[in-house]
């Protein structure tokens, strides 16, 4: 069993529990992308997948603490008794694998809201809207990232459902709101362009992706956006408008 199969497995172990638990779990990163997007196993877009990440449509972590934990996976004390009401970390005893758990919204360069009933429309993944912002949100992006995007991108559409498509007024409705969250998505919007050209991809499939991308991009542009986004986009970049998170040693 290659090691991408047995990690699905236990991303699945772990959902499937936390449900008996009256606990909803759903996974993002890199593994996510993977489960709906075959094009992520392509030859200039596959990568490793060391760790799990998960969201929480709740503020009760002890019962995602003793799950992980009867589980075999140590806390990060420190960092848990600090940050626990937002996010919690864990690492497998007798290896590398790092758990990250965010607590009711995903935050690390901008704030991604999750809601219950959002993650009711996919048993194991977050929905793929909220799955792309995750990625697209990252302004230090790196390649792994936007192997991730390119991916997702040439495997689904932007449209008006869930259903395996980008749900493109949830994407328009939180960027629209946050000046920010816009800026980075179109920054990025333009990194996974050059970078989707420049990789060993067929010309139908780099079509794609800029076609994709160009619709996201239009649909930002066009979407009506409110008195505090105006207002922020008149500072601009003279004002950071990101958070870099700090990267945790396990310890």
């Amino acid at each position: 069993m290659s090691d991408v199969v047995r990690l699905e497995q236990d991303a699945q172990r772990i959902v499937e529990m936390a449900a008996e638990q009256g606990v909803v779990l759903r996974l993002l990163g890199g593994l996510a992308v993977r489960i709906h997007s075959p094009s992520a196993t392509h030859r200039s877009l596959a990568r490793r997948y060391p760790d799990l990440d998960f969201v929480l449509a709740s503020k009760r972590t002890d019962r995602v603490e003793a799950l992980l934990g009867g589980l075999g996976y140590a806390p990060n004390q420190t960092f848990n008794l600090l940050n626990g009401d937002r996010r919690l970390l864990f690492y497998e005893d007798d290896g590398e694998r790092q758990i990250d758990v965010f607590v009711n919204r995903f935050h690390m360069c901008h704030s991604i809201p999750i809601e219950a009933e959002r993650l009711a429309l996919e048993p194991l993944t977050l929905p793929l809207a909220e799955l792309l912002l995750t990625k697209m949100q990252i302004v230090q992006i790196n390649e792994k990232d936007i192997r991730d995007l390119c991916a997702l991108i040439l495997d689904h559409s932007f449209g008006e459902g869930d259903e395996e498509t980008f749900r493109l007024s949830m994407i328009t409705h939180l960027c629209c709101q946050d000046w920010g969250l816009y800026k980075t998505v179109a920054i990025n919007a333009q990194k996974v362009r050059q970078f989707a050209d420049a990789y060993d991809l067929e010309g139908s499939q780099k079509l794609t992706i800029a076609q994709r991308l160009d619709v996201l991009s239009m649909a930002l542009e066009e979407a009506p956006k409110n008195l505090r986004w105006k207002a922020r986009d008149r500072i601009g970049e003279r004002v950071q408008w990101y958070d870099l998170p700090e990267e945790v040693k396990r310890g």
